[in-house]
């Protein structure tokens, strides 16, 4: 119904009550290299897809530490994710500065929140158009953040974000009750497990395209790249290769089809009260390089 007469600024509501600017924010989240993170009952991971724009280009950085308790993963707008990831990290220097402890998890996401949320009923600015994943450890215990560009926030037990990210949503969903009490090493495997199942079969991770990055108790953020991924990565290896949890070529389901994995205890996230958006679907976009 005239879509373009609705989409020319963020302020200006369609007649079937959307946001076009803010639903093209969040298809470019779900276009961009996928990402996956997990938490135990002592340790956050999170684990990237990294792209190359063409063979002549490193891969782009996906992950970036935000506090030696906190980190963030991106899926979407490279250049918007490195804005948000600053403007965490600027938080966390403002609030150690001024309380002398490193800042509570709910309350950055609540900050994030707003940042996100002002972009979108403001003239003449657009939504970010990049997903978060914010892995952290904090007197409540550790955490796993979810954001999305329309300013909704989620406390998640696992979630993923970005292209073919449902394949990833389906892994989780099935073996979700085996990451409670997991030792860090078998958690990295899950998310690396569920990362594979994001890519074509003719691919495969390996130290020049994924990065992995945990936090937990008595565990400051760590970020693993290139020589520091092979243990982990030879691990995954002599796993099968499986699509959803299911052996290729097995009965599969498309999962709960949900916002990234399983909202904790089925209901919204204590920051801001908002609730993950819609999943990807069966079928997600092709990566872009973002």
């Amino acid at each position: 119904m005239f879509r373009n007469q609705y989409d020319s600024d963020v302020t200006v509501w369609s007649p079937q009550g959307r946001l076009h600017q803010v639903d093209y924010a969040v298809e470019a989240m779900k276009q961009g290299s996928a990402t996956v993170g997990l938490k135990s009952a002592t340790h956050a991971v999170v684990v990237a897809l990294k792209r190359a724009q063409n063979e002549l280009c490193s891969h782009q950085k996906k992950i970036f530490e935000i506090d030696t308790h906190a980190g963030v993963s991106i899926a979407g707008l490279l250049s918007d994710g490195r804005i948000l990831a600053r403007f965490c990290q600027t938080e966390c220097a403002d609030w150690k500065w001024d309380y002398k402890s490193s800042i509570p998890i709910n309350k950055l996401a609540d900050q994030i929140q707003l940042k996100l949320q002002s972009n979108t009923q403001h003239y003449g600015r657009r939504p970010f158009g990049v997903g978060l994943l914010i892995a952290g450890y904090d007197k409540d215990g550790t955490h796993i953040i979810q954001t999305e560009p329309s300013g909704e926030v989620a406390g998640m037990y696992a979630a993923s974000i970005g292209a073919r990210s449902q394949s990833a949503r389906t892994y989780l969903e099935r073996h979700m009750a085996e990451f409670n009490q997991a030792p860090l090493n078998d958690l990295v495997l899950h998310a690396l497990t569920a990362l594979r199942d994001t890519l074509p079969a003719e691919e495969n991770l390996n130290s020049e395209n994924v990065s992995i990055a945990y936090v937990g108790k008595d565990t400051p953020f760590t970020l693993l790249e290139k020589e520091g991924l092979t243990p982990h990565l030879s691990r995954l290896d002599a796993k099968p290769r499986t699509l959803g949890g299911q052996p290729i070529g097995g009965p599969q389901d498309g999962g709960a089809g949900g916002a990234g994995g399983a909202p904790q205890g089925g209901a919204p996230a204590p920051q801001g009260g908002q609730r993950p958006g819609a999943g990807a679907g069966p079928q997600d976009p092709q990566p872009m390089d973002h």
